[in-house]
């Protein structure tokens, strides 16, 4: 779909525009934001948004679609992402808003990328920010912030996902001026293309989960990568295997001596992922209404249906609410008043509809529907890792249940 410039339509109501609609070379609302949340930005981000966005519908949109295909890292689109500087969100000053619709416009081009983003981001970027040395923060920051180095958030083991605060067996050992680090971890985005690894272990001495720099050409470091998945196969997945790994002393992360430190990033992380769940189901509509105007059968367009345009209103129906309710928690993060339980039901919320909205739009486009040349066969598979990771949907629903009613249904 080509880019829109961004703006209202007019008149939405009359007889006379819905004439010009039936004419016109585009659709109206051509950024399918019916409830103006751009506009809740200031001026200045405003313009830097439309700038962002036109570029990631103009250059990373269909370029992604081959190297999802083939399962490849598209490192020259990397740098370009690096340039518009989406490496260095987390650090720019610019409002919690700003970088939510950042991650909503990177997903409604590719999720994949939208991935890379949000995790280099919130986990990798924010964790060193927040929590690293003066000294590691003046040798990672600068590479990370301009995209030309990345790190891997290694947390997830091969037993160990939904029960990893209690089951982590990774093991961090002091010893003679140097950790030593052995360990399995699973799922780790990035984790065959990083500069390192931020692993999270358990510290034998006191039993407290600690993270730790790890570079990736340490001894005794392998990372492999895991193929053959459904969706978000341009990420770059990886086992990382941890055999007597030794890193100096100075490579624990000062604010990481507990796992509370973690859950702090994984909160927001959370919350990153409600922007992507909002951002595919946009992505199916662009697909959608573009599809549905240019298809005919029986000769007229499908868009021309009853069926077909109940289905494009449910799908962005469904968007907007996922915006609005991620534009509500970022006003409420701006405050310093974001807890899990917001995080936890903005996920589950958004991405439970993006399943709903991208199925919607597969059956709209019948058999192209299957198929990543028409782009939605593509959202089809990813929609499908936004419900699982970061907390699965059923995690993140007895989070929700244990706070509005005290109750732990767990186990």
């Amino acid at each position: 779909m080509p880019v829109q410039p961004q703006g209202r339509a007019s008149g939405q109501g009359s007889a006379t525009a819905e004439s010009a609609a039936e004419t016109a070379a585009e659709p109206p609302f051509p950024d399918a934001d019916l409830m103006y949340i751009v506009e809740l930005l200031p001026p200045d981000e405003q313009i830097r948004y439309q700038e962002i966005r036109e570029f990631l519908q103009s250059r990373i949109r269909a370029a992604s679609i081959d190297y999802w295909n083939r399962e490849e890292f598209p490192f020259g689109l990397l740098a370009e992402l690096g340039k518009h500087g989406l490496g260095g969100l987390q650090t720019d000053g610019t409002s919690k808003l700003f970088k939510g619709l950042m991650y909503v416009e990177v997903a409604r081009a590719d999720v994949s990328l939208s991935a890379l983003v949000g995790i280099h981001n919130e986990l990798i970027v924010g964790m060193i920010d927040q929590l690293g040395s003066e000294q590691q923060k003046s040798r990672w920051l600068p590479g990370l912030t301009a995209f030309t180095e990345l790190g891997a958030f290694a947390l997830t083991e091969p037993d160990h996902g939904s029960d990893i605060a209690g089951g982590l067996e990774t093991t961090a050992r002091l010893e003679r001026g140097e950790w030593v680090i052995n360990g399995a971890k699973r799922w780790i985005g990035a984790g065959t293309i990083a500069d390192f690894a931020l692993v999270w272990a358990r510290d034998v001495a006191d039993q407290q989960i600690k993270g730790f720099i790890v570079e990736a050409d340490r001894p005794g470091y392998t990372a492999t990568k895991i193929a053959n998945k459904i969706g978000l196969r341009i990420m770059q997945n990886a086992d990382i295997v941890l055999e007597d790994v030794r890193i100096p002393e100075s490579n624990l992360l000062p604010g990481a001596t507990d796992f509370s430190k973690a859950n702090e990033l994984l909160r927001d992380s959370r919350a990153w992922v409600g922007w992507q769940g909002a951002g595919i189901q946009l992505a199916a509509f662009d697909v959608a209404r573009s599809y549905a105007l240019e298809r005919k059968q029986f000769g007229k367009e499908l868009a021309r249906f009853q069926l077909i345009a109940q289905q494009l209103a449910e799908i962005l129906g469904n968007a907007t609410a996922s915006l609005a309710l991620m534009a509500q928690l970022a006003r409420i993060q701006e405050e310093g008043k974001l807890e899990m339980v917001q995080a936890a039901m903005a996920k589950s919320t958004t991405t439970r509809l993006a399943r709903a909205s991208v199925a919607m739009g597969r059956s709209l486009m019948g058999g192209n529907g299957i198929s990543s040349d028409y782009e939605m066969g593509k959202l089809f598979g990813d929609a499908e890792i936004l419900y699982t990771y970061e907390g699965s949907y059923e995690i993140n629903s007895l989070i929700v249940a244990r706070a509005v009613t005290g109750k732990s249904a767990f186990v």
